[in-house]
């Protein structure tokens, strides 16, 4: 295909994309016309055959394929309605697959949307990563805090260790620290919180952030009462988890967190240069 023409069809398919917040969709009349069908029907055909293609994969037909009507003018004082539907990048590029690539307008189609597609989930997956990231440093300072206010109530390091292990114990349903290590084949020399997703760090920092609380509101003395508390506060979590069936000890690790950060690092600098993360 010339460059003259993929500048042209670049040009074409950014001029009619819609913008909704940060939902980015096209018309599929507008997408007719891009794509060259001249007849609505059999436009109308594929874009059923793209639906059904949604279906198969395991995608929510709706979230990504709205039908609507619009009215348009007839003449100079009469109108009617018409369908429409619109349609979200994932929708455009099941649309385009569902095409002839022998036309330039749907080979260029095919091309543009996959790659619009694939970075849309990128962006999703780096988001994903960067709160997980921010998660587990919440949790490393809250913990750090909580260190601190149980050191001026009679707790040393490795008291501290013990009240974590149980905390660990009552939210992961009878596995401590180190079952849990096991069961998820963390290494030895690494954090548990490491390799934990994002919504059981924020359990573990949610917990750990009420116990600092109370101890300090209690004076609460020695390792037994703040062992209990501990305990405590993370069952308590754990039950709010559970009413929407998350059981932290089921959720499989991920991975390890300082290798991603040394990715998102990485992904920084080139953006700051101007490159392509990705």
């Amino acid at each position: 295909m010339k460059k003259q023409i993929i500048q042209r069809l670049h040009k074409n398919f950014e001029e009619f994309a819609q913008k909704q917040g940060k939902l980015t969709y096209w018309y599929a009349r507008d997408l007719q016309e891009l794509l060259e069908y001249t007849k609505w029907e059999n436009f109308e055909k594929t874009i059923i055959r793209a639906m059904q293609s949604c279906k198969t994969s395991s995608e929510i037909e709706e979230n990504h394929f709205l039908e609507l009507r619009k009215m348009v003018q007839i003449g100079s004082s009469s109108g009617r309605e018409i369908k429409d539907y619109m349609l979200t990048r994932y929708a455009c590029y099941l649309i385009a697959q569902n095409g002839d690539p022998q036309k330039d307008s749907i080979a260029f189609a095919q091309s543009y949307f996959a790659i619009q597609t694939r970075k849309q989930e990128l962006l999703e997956e780096r988001i994903h990563l960067v709160e997980r990231i921010q998660a587990r440093a919440k949790l490393s300072e809250t913990e750090k805090q909580l260190s601190d206010t149980l050191y001026e109530h009679g707790i040393d390091d490795k008291g501290f260790a013990i009240v974590r292990s149980s905390g660990d114990e009552a939210l992961f349903g009878g596995h401590n620290t180190e079952a849990m290590k096991r069961k998820l084949k963390v290494p030895k020399n690494k954090p548990l919180a490491d390799f934990l997703p994002t919504v059981t760090l924020k359990a573990k920092e949610f917990a750990a952030a009420i116990t600092d609380f109370n101890v300090r509101k209690e004076d609460l003395q020695g390792l037994k009462p703040i062992t209990t508390e501990h305990v405590k506060n993370n069952r308590d979590v754990r039950a709010v988890l559970q009413k929407s069936d998350i059981k932290p000890e089921e959720l499989p690790s991920e991975e390890d967190i300082k290798k991603l950060q040394r990715q998102v690092q990485a992904q920084n600098k080139k953006f700051l240069k101007g490159e392509n993360p990705f």
